[in-house]
């Protein structure tokens, strides 16, 4: 009887274990957040700026020493905290900041504000936000601003090797520079391609030799890119290229002999190069 009643219960415990198995999780029902989630991004030269952040909004409410008080850190937003990201390392407010992800919390008073890049990657507001986790801080001026009535991050401002980062709400204004080696950051980039480029690859120490001789930097290692290039196959772009650093270099001889190699290679190419501008060129060089 004591094992009719055993297994009696055994089989009772695996029937409920099956049911709570078989049982449907409970759906995850997603409603709109108040604040809503934002994100914007901007590239300056190859280092790309991620921003991601939550929108609250003025609302009729007092925000600066009101809803957000004065002298105390900031998620720069609602809900998480905001965070900034930089694929590579980064110049703000003069000093260098390590390419990574960060969380972007700010100090407001109504005269100036600090801005905090805190390693902090997950923060849900600053509720366990620690300062010794700072990776940088910098002060920057508040301006008066038009109405914004939903908090916005922009790139207001882009140069070649920088970028303004601004937050506007309600009717101030507070902005930053990012500042990147755009030409230092290219051509250690181009070194690593080349370095790593397939044995019959000509493109690539085609394009690392191009954008260095177009923009007059590192050109003693440019031209060995673009000779190896033109090893690996001679066209139209590298044999063109290397006529016009022969040029400018001043040897005229050399830079329309080797014009009238690439005409003749884009002329034999399929399809056709359009040679005309080497043409030209070649009829500059010789009426010197």
């Amino acid at each position: 009887m004591r094992t009719i009643k055993t297994l009696t219960a055994v089989t009772a415990l695996a029937a409920v274990a099956l049911v709570l198995v078989a049982a449907p999780a409970a759906a995850q029902v997603e409603v709109p957040r108040v604040s809503q989630s934002a994100a914007i991004s901007q590239t300056v030269g190859t280092t790309k700026i991620d921003i991601s952040y939550s929108r609250p909004g003025v609302k009729g409410r007092a925000i600066w020493g009101g809803l957000v008080p004065y002298n105390e850190v900031w998620r720069t937003g609602a809900n998480e905290a905001t965070t900034i990201s930089f694929s590579d390392p980064v110049s703000v407010g003069g000093t260098m900041l390590p390419a990574g992800k960060y969380s972007l919390a700010t100090i407001p008073t109504a005269e100036e504000w600090t801005v905090i890049f805190s390693k902090q990657q997950q923060l849900w507001g600053m509720y366990e936000y620690k300062p010794e986790m700072d990776a940088l801080r910098i002060k920057v001026k508040p301006q008066a601003a038009e109405l914004t009535e939903w908090m916005t991050f922009s790139f207001p401002t882009v140069a070649p090797d920088s970028a303004e980062v601004a937050l506007t709400w309600e009717k101030v204004r507070v902005a930053f520079t990012v500042t990147v080696d755009a030409v230092g950051l290219t051509v250690s980039k181009a070194r690593a391609a080349v370095a790593a480029a397939a044995a019959d690859d000509f493109q690539t120490p085609f394009r690392a030799a191009n954008y260095c001789l177009q923009n007059d930097v590192n050109v003693g290692e440019a031209v060995k890119w673009l000779d190896k290039s033109i090893a690996i196959k001679a066209t139209y772009g590298n044999l063109g290229a290397k006529a016009r650093y022969l040029a400018k270099k001043g040897d005229t001889k050399g830079a329309i002999a080797t014009a009238g190699k690439a005409i003749e290679t884009g002329k034999a190419a399929d399809p056709k190069m359009d040679t005309s501008s080497l043409e030209k060129l070649i009829a500059e060089w010789k009426a010197k």
